[in-house]
């Protein structure tokens, strides 16, 4: 099974792509990915899902917005 295929699927999910991830984290996109070659600490997991939600509020805001 591929590394952190929980991360990658809920990101999709969510509509939210992994350099949105990386660019909150402050890495580069390169650089997230190959992080997500090994399973991350349970901290570092819940950290990134966060970010995912984070994201993706955002997203519903802003489309909630741009319709009104």
């Amino acid at each position: 099974m591929q590394p952190n295929k929980g991360i990658r699927d809920y990101a999709k999910l969510n509509g939210v792509k992994l350099w949105q991830i990386a660019d909150r984290l402050g890495i580069t996109d390169g650089n997230f990915s190959r992080k997500l070659r090994h399973e991350l600490s349970d901290d570092d997991r819940q950290k990134i899902v966060d970010i995912i939600d984070e994201i993706a509020i955002a997203a519903v805001n802003a489309t909630a917005t741009a319709a009104n």
